[in-house]
């Protein structure tokens, strides 16, 4: 990171606060910037990853241009920052990380790209607060889904509306639990509703009525939620802690996997995946040290499971169950490998393990129990078998007895992927695995996607899950439109004095189901 110098200093008489866009703060010497090629700004700037003391800034550009970011706190600049060049190589994307900030604080960045002859381009304004590092309340909502089964930006709906609905409980931030976008699903201009017959109307930009194959097309299907201004203006006020799963490749992939639809001309996962996972992690606000460079070769993962620490009350443990795993099962004695991996695992209880925050919050691109897959196609944990566990299940029952036998506590699991909300509590007394404490897992989504209906009557029950809520489709349909309401996200307050309360929503805004959880001292 490379501090601005006085060339960069406010314009005199020009305040911090003024209104974005109109702000040009570099004094430039020669040429006047006005006759330079000015670069702008695209729709939708993003913070994310914030926790005591770092952000991770994010802004794309319209052509070539480097990243400056303005800091300011309580009215005051605090620090100008020159960041990464972005050019086609990033599909003009570019992040910045900013460490040595202050806990517990409310910034104000200011975002704009410098063209390579020194003109200065619009600006964009994102806000975060960082985590307290002492004990205090913190909120933050979580979800997954967007854009799944052909659901795309209606204007007749009003757009991705309970992206609105999250931003309405003021979160401290965002958890995306996965299927940032549906790579494998075309967004057609119109679309049957099939438990109303009503036709869903999609805006179509950036070639989303096919499957995303090139390194292009994954990275159009990104820049498509941020044509939605309620997307925009959450992310303008909420940092976002995004994950991957199968969605920003393809359905229920796993490395090695070879697809039979003709849908596609490139039927490798591999090439895919790392296709995939390039534009992911370009168009999301994630501390990535390097981006994968081989777009037609194996998929060769890199480390995005992670820790973000948020002070005395919390510690969120963000994992990657897709990148790691073995092919998918077809029968529960398939005996294949978990979907962590062992380092992933051995990373998991230790982190977690040597975590001193009252909470410890895993959020999980997969549900435990609920099946997301066809008895067929074990493509998540659960494998339709209530006895001891069998196929993926070994590697979750040595997580849960690790945490047991070393003595963690309060542990609190979220999730999506299943496109209903829940609330599921395990408990030994119940399970046919016993080597474990009760816990909770909570799950919600999906937040811009069809509703499925719920599974309350499939859940594995290895682990003994009770459902004390859940709602989803009641319908016929596959795939309940979003027209009906049933989007859903979830809610988690952390009370000064420790105390978590997880609230369940609906798309509108509506609390369906609450509890509050007395942390164990």
């Amino acid at each position: 990171m490379v501090l601005l110098g006085r060339r960069s200093t406010l314009l005199a008489g020009v305040a911090i606060g003024a209104t974005p866009g109109l702000v040009a703060w570099s004094v430039q010497r020669g040429t006047p910037a006005l006759a330079r090629s000015r670069v702008g700004l695209t729709p939708g700037v993003r913070s994310g990853e914030v926790t005591t003391s770092s952000a991770v800034l994010w802004g794309r550009a319209t052509s070539a241009g480097r990243l400056t970011v303005r800091l300011a706190s309580a009215g005051r600049v605090v620090r100008e920052a020159e960041g990464a060049w972005a050019d086609e190589r990033t599909d003009y994307t570019a992040r910045m990380m900013l460490d040595g900030l202050a806990p517990g604080r409310r910034y104000d960045a200011d975002l704009q790209f410098t063209s390579p002859d020194g003109a200065t381009g619009q600006v964009e304004r994102v806000s975060f607060t960082t985590a307290p590092i002492h004990a205090a309340a913190q909120s933050f909502v979580w979800s997954g889904d967007t854009c799944g089964q052909g659901w795309g930006i209606n204007p007749d709906v009003g757009g991705l509306t309970t992206y609105r609905a999250m931003l309405a409980t003021q979160p401290d931030f965002f958890v995306h639990c996965g299927d940032t976008i549906y790579a494998d699903c075309e967004i057609r201009a119109t679309q049957v509703e099939e438990d109303t017959g009503a036709t869903w109307r999609n805006v179509v930009e950036h070639g989303v009525d096919k499957v995303a194959e090139t390194l292009d097309e994954f990275r159009g299907r990104h820049r498509y939620p941020l044509l939605d201004e309620h997307v925009r203006a959450l992310y303008a006020e909420v940092p976002t802690v995004s994950q991957w799963d199968d969605h920003e490749t393809c359905n229920n992939w796993y490395p090695g996997e070879r697809l039979d639809d003709d849908r596609y001309s490139e039927r490798s996962c591999d090439v895919l995946a790392a296709r995939g996972r390039r534009a992911w992690q370009e168009y999301q606000p994630v501390p990535v040290r390097r981006l994968i460079t081989s777009t037609s070769e194996g998929f060769a993962p890199q480390r995005i499971y992670r820790k973000v620490p948020r002070g005395q009350h919390l510690d969120l443990f963000c994992l990657d169950m897709r990148s790691y795993r073995g092919p998918n099962p077809t029968s529960a004695e398939a005996g294949q490998p978990g979907v962590l991996g062992p380092e992933q695992e051995r990373w998991l209880v230790e982190q977690v393990t040597a975590s001193r925050a009252t909470w410890k919050v895993i959020s999980a691109d997969l549900p435990l129990s609920a099946p997301s897959n066809h008895e067929d196609d074990l493509d998540s944990v659960p494998n339709y078998d209530d006895g001891p566990p069998t196929g993926r299940e070994p590697e979750l029952a040595r997580v849960l007895a690790a945490f047991q036998r070393n003595g963690v506590r309060n542990v609190v699991w979220l999730t999506a992927d299943v496109h209903y909300t829940a609330a599921h509590h395990y408990s030994p007394e119940r399970a046919a695995f016993t080597a474990f404490d009760p816990f909770w897992e909570f799950v919600s989504g999906p937040v811009a996607s069809g509703t499925f209906a719920v599974k309350d009557d499939l859940l594995d029950r290895s682990f003994g899950p009770e459902v004390h809520y859940s709602k989803g489709n009641e319908t016929q349909a596959w795939s309940q439109s979003p027209r009906a309401g049933n989007q859903f996200f979830g809610h988690v307050a952390i009370a000064a004095d420790g105390v978590l309360t997880v609230t369940l929503y609906d798309g509108n805004g509506a609390a369906l189901w609450a509890r509050s959880l007395e942390p164990s001292r």
